[in-house]
């Protein structure tokens, strides 16, 4: 019922194919969007982006509640990161806020949100105005500005008119594959090299790209664990840290040694090979272990400070594995 803002409905983000009409409805929306969902933030706009669906990330001030543990807890020395290689093409001029419906169990919280969000988009279109306005002063002939703008808002039609509800809420298909996060992937192809079922691939300028998704086996999160930037999000994954929650709760991904001699097998290098030797077996082939498409092999690359994931991969040379 908020005055000037347009509601619709569509199913799973995550499962809209690129002819279901709920998706062609989102590409058809040229402004700014805020898009709810039960998927974190992070996961959201990066799973619109690989749809084509871009915009400049909005910044959203709705965060869930926090456990007392977690803020009295020590948080770890924020490590320097290797530049990443950013969003392909062109960035239209709008915003993208994604809210997280987990975040809040009141309605009100999310209104009061979106009501901040609408101020804050109107007051940076003025402000584009403005600056234009000042930057290319009208032109004037017998007292009539010549650019003055030939439409009114009222007279162009809204993006929801050519869509019916019924065609945008048409049922799709379930499905399950990797989207990147191209703010933190450096495009190391890790992945490419780690996932033996022709998932990844690159484009013209050799950034690494989710070629064939439907190819991935469904439930497997094995190349997230193996990603050393946390940058490929499964959305419905069970663990925060592969489903795409922020930075605070990725951390908890970090390799420990003591850990996996221990007998931890919750150790995300060592979970990932029984993860993709378990598909390759189930797709009749042969596991291979360790063998393949382990992060050391980069020969290419200059040699650097080992870190955890180097000194893990040594030891279990070591031992033959």
């Amino acid at each position: 019922m908020e005055p000037g803002l347009e509601v619709s409905v569509v199913p799973n983000l995550y499962d809209l194919g690129p002819d279901h009409t709920g998706r062609l409805f989102l590409d058809s929306v040229k402004g700014d969007l805020v898009v709810f969902s039960w998927l974190y933030s992070r996961a959201a706009f990066w799973l619109l982006d690989r749809d084509g669906i871009k915009g400049h990330l909005g910044e959203i001030q709705l965060k869930p509640a926090k456990d007392e543990d977690e803020d009295d807890a020590e948080k770890p020395p924020e490590e320097e990161k290797p530049p990443a290689i950013g969003a392909s093409g062109s960035i239209p001029d709008r915003h993208i806020y994604c809210l997280d419906l987990r975040d809040s169990n009141k309605a009100e919280a999310f209104v009061s949100e979106v009501r901040r969000i609408a101020a804050e988009c109107r007051d940076r279109r003025e402000a584009k105005a403005r600056e234009k306005a000042a930057n290319n002063p009208a032109i004037l002939q017998l007292g009539l500005a010549v650019n003055s703008p030939q439409t009114s808002t009222s007279e162009v039609p809204g993006a929801l008119a050519a869509f019916t509800p019924e065609a945008m809420l048409a049922a799709a298909g379930r499905r399950w594959y990797p989207v990147i996060d191209y703010s933190r992937c450096t495009n190391c192809l890790e992945c490419l090299d780690f996932c033996l079922f022709g998932v990844y691939g690159v484009d013209s300028l050799e950034r690494i790209v989710t070629e064939n998704q439907d190819q991935c086996k469904k439930g497997c999160p094995a190349c997230s664990r193996v990603c050393p930037q946390q940058a490929i999000i499964f959305p419905e994954y069970k663990s925060p840290a592969i489903a795409g929650a922020d930075t605070g709760v990725v951390g908890g991904l970090k390799i420990d040694l003591s850990k996996l001699f221990g007998g931890d097998v919750a150790d995300a290098l060592s979970m990932a090979v029984q993860e993709r030797d378990r598909e390759l077996v189930n797709d009749g082939r042969d596991a291979v272990g360790m063998a393949v498409g382990i992060p050391k092999r980069q020969d290419g690359k200059p040699q650097g400070p080992k870190d955890d994931l180097d000194k893990l991969v040594d030891d279990l040379d070591n031992l033959g594995l």
